[in-house]
């Protein structure tokens, strides 16, 4: 799925579409509306896509990408920064409604039953994120092991469903606190 290769109005509705799902959910955001809201016909939408489930697959897929992008970018564009900083800032990416993480982060409780094709595209991207961490944090002053990197996606999880719930996170003092936790971690 990564040579994906969509119209640029294809793209401009599945764009959209992430907003409204962001937004909506999965089940409330349904083809109709979708079709409503981007003015498309449903011959030209499922022409393009094909299904439902093919269609949230390329969403989930152009979602993952862009956020793989800002992650890249904390870890090989930020020279300046530690190795602890760079985990301070992939953390506080994901830690947030207004991140890419969000939509693929509410995909995983809202997706899995109906459209396994793209939740799988989700789980792809947490296994990456895992990895790519371990390799930030290898041959460096740090030392995580996979529980521990795993750990810090359930912390990454934890603080969006306190912020669906409503409730404040201080996300500053969450981060802190586990590299508090991690004494061989140098911050």
């Amino acid at each position: 799925m990564s040579n994906l290769k969509i119209s640029p109005r294809a793209l401009q509705v599945v764009h959209t579409s992430i907003q409204l799902f962001d937004t909506y959910g999965f089940h409330k955001a349904g083809i109709d509306f979708i079709l409503q809201q981007t003015k498309i016909a449903k011959m030209t939408f499922y022409n393009n896509f094909q299904s439902k489930e093919r269609f949230i697959e390329i969403c989930m897929t152009v979602q993952k990408e862009r956020l793989k992008q800002e992650v890249l970018a904390i870890i090989y564009s930020c020279q300046h920064l530690t190795a602890a900083n760079k985990l301070r800032e992939i953390y506080l990416l994901h830690a947030d409604l207004n991140s890419p993480y969000h939509l693929l982060f509410k995909a995983i409780f809202e997706i899995e039953q109906l459209y396994p094709h793209a939740y799988q595209v989700v789980i792809e991207y947490r296994e990456w994120l895992v990895q790519e961490i371990l390799e930030l944090l290898s041959g460096m002053e740090m030392s995580l092991l996979k529980p521990d990197v795993d750990l810090f996606l359930f912390m990454i999880d934890g603080a969006m469903v306190q912020l669906l719930s409503g409730f404040e996170v201080d996300r500053e003092r969450l981060v802190e606190g586990f590299f508090g936790k991690k004494q061989k971690i140098k911050v």
